[in-house]
């Protein structure tokens, strides 16, 4: 049975566009449920995949946040040329880190970080997230445990060079949020294990942003788009973006 792979997604409705961003290790489908959800309410919706990534973890490995940035910065390129002039942008972990860089970066209407990390992670503690990917990956590829068991031993002896300009990427955009005035929402679930949840606190407190929100997501986890609070999460989005005064 072949599995499927995942894809970039744009769900096409009215002039309002969100640019949707997934994290480390994820793909599209990190945020494809919000997707149609404001679809439905009349919001165009467009989520790349970054390159390395929603394939073989052999793969990841070879990238890096550059790559990964210039994919969503056409990605946001791809919006404009779409016609559409107010983009807000949405973004789930490192998505959330680019969603603020895009922030100082180029016009956008409305930031929305869940769970973006502003503390620099060991990277032991990212290495073993990598082999956790890695693993069910592999296991979703249907492969025997003796061939994942082979393959795993010879991906663990890998050179991951991105690991470490991952952490220079979050601690530059750290950095820089300070030159974010356009208006945030930021989501953080209360029992994120990946992250220091008190990144959320340094995202409200240092943007410049008049208009700013933070929200604790009391019985959610890392992926918040996946977890309990998923609805509720997806009804706040909403909330905050029709808050914004959009043109059209």
């Amino acid at each position: 049975m072949k599995k499927l792979v995942p894809k970039p997604f744009t769900f096409k409705a009215g002039k309002r566009a969100v640019l949707m961003l997934h994290g480390f290790t994820g793909n599209s489908a990190d945020v494809r449920m919000m997707g149609r959800f404001l679809q439905v309410k009349g919001y165009t919706c467009h989520a790349p995949i970054y390159k390395g990534h929603g394939v073989p973890p052999e793969e990841l490995v070879h990238t890096g946040p550059d790559d990964w940035w210039e994919d969503v910065t056409n990605a946001y390129q791809f919006l404009k040329n779409e016609g559409h002039e107010e983009i807000a942008v949405v973004g789930l972990s490192l998505g959330g880190v680019f969603a603020l860089k895009l922030g100082y970066t180029v016009p956008v209407k409305g930031i929305v970080p869940m769970c973006a990390p502003m503390y620099i992670k060991s990277e032991e503690v990212m290495f073993n997230g990598v082999l956790e990917f890695a693993r069910e990956y592999k296991k979703f590829e249907g492969k025997p445990n003796d061939q994942i068991e082979a393959e795993m031993s010879k991906f663990e002896k890998t050179p991951m060079k991105t690991l470490k300009s991952t952490q220079e990427l979050i601690a530059d955009v750290r950095n820089h949020i300070d030159m974010v005035y356009a208006p945030v929402f930021v989501a953080q679930g209360r029992h994120d294990d990946m992250i220091n949840p008190d990144s959320a606190n340094i995202i409200y407190n240092d943007v410049e942003s008049a208009q700013k929100q933070l929200k604790w997501y009391e019985e959610s986890g890392h992926i918040l788009t996946f977890d309990k609070e998923k609805e509720q999460l997806h009804e706040d989005v909403y909330a905050f973006l029709e808050s914004l005064n959009w043109e059209e």
